[in-house]
């Protein structure tokens, strides 16, 4: 069965144009032109991914993701984000609401298409519920606390463990900062925001071969590169 997606803009030609290039990838794409439709057919069609315009008549796009995040039936949907460049505010709220990913406008129809699948194939994997994460020779073992690269110990301290855990765990995902310091709260560290990126260096160093999977996202945070 097709996986439906809905296509969310008051640009009509647009979300043709996007529409077009889900359904030669094979995907079921729905259409709404405003945020009210847009919970109406989420609720209704119960699609696996939600591609939102920010910039929405009445009700904005922000406003829907957070109401979708705040139903429990539908939290699990998948949103990607649309927006223009400079609306940097709305991309880190969007992500904190619970946002997946995002793209700014003008973007091109295939890269869209490649994040939907990037999105889809994160969001449906078990790797990221799982204790022990392997990604291309780097483990990662949650109850051991241990990171190795092809089987050599990775030294690492509580807060950047906690990190790289958080980023490896959903990899493509972008993480604010403030997602970062919620999920490593507790830690050894009194952290605040900057110093995010002192530990992400600290981090990146240790890694070695491996530093360049985590990507820095200018002005929001970080992710770690699939």
């Amino acid at each position: 069965m097709s996986k439906k997606i809905l296509v969310v803009d008051d640009e009509q030609d647009l979300v043709k144009l996007i529409r077009y290039h889900l359904g030669k990838e094979g995907y079921k794409a729905l259409s709404a032109y405003d945020g009210e439709d847009a919970l109406f057919l989420t609720r209704k069609e119960r699609p696996e991914l939600v591609i939102l315009d920010l910039m929405l008549p009445g009700m904005d796009g922000l406003e829907v993701c957070k109401k979708l995040k705040a139903d429990q039936e539908l939290a699990q949907i998948a949103i990607i984000m649309l927006t223009a460049k400079e609306e940097e505010a709305d991309i880190t709220m969007g992500l904190k609401l619970g946002a997946d990913d995002y793209m700014t406008k003008p973007f091109s129809p295939k890269e869209l298409v490649a994040r939907v699948q990037a999105v889809l194939r994160r969001t449906q994997s078990t790797a990221t519920t799982k204790d022990y994460i392997e990604i291309d020779g780097l483990t990662i073992d949650l109850p051991k606390h241990e990171v190795a690269i092809k089987n050599e110990t990775v030294p690492l301290t509580l807060t950047e463990f906690k990190l790289l855990h958080q980023l490896a765990g959903k990899p493509g995902r972008v993480f604010t900062r403030d997602q970062l310091l919620d999920a490593i709260s507790g830690s050894e560290t009194f952290v605040i925001d900057r110093t995010i990126d002192v530990h992400i260096a600290a981090l990146r160093k240790k890694l070695k071969t491996f530093a360049n999977r985590i990507i820095t996202i200018r002005g929001i945070g970080y992710k770690f590169r699939e």
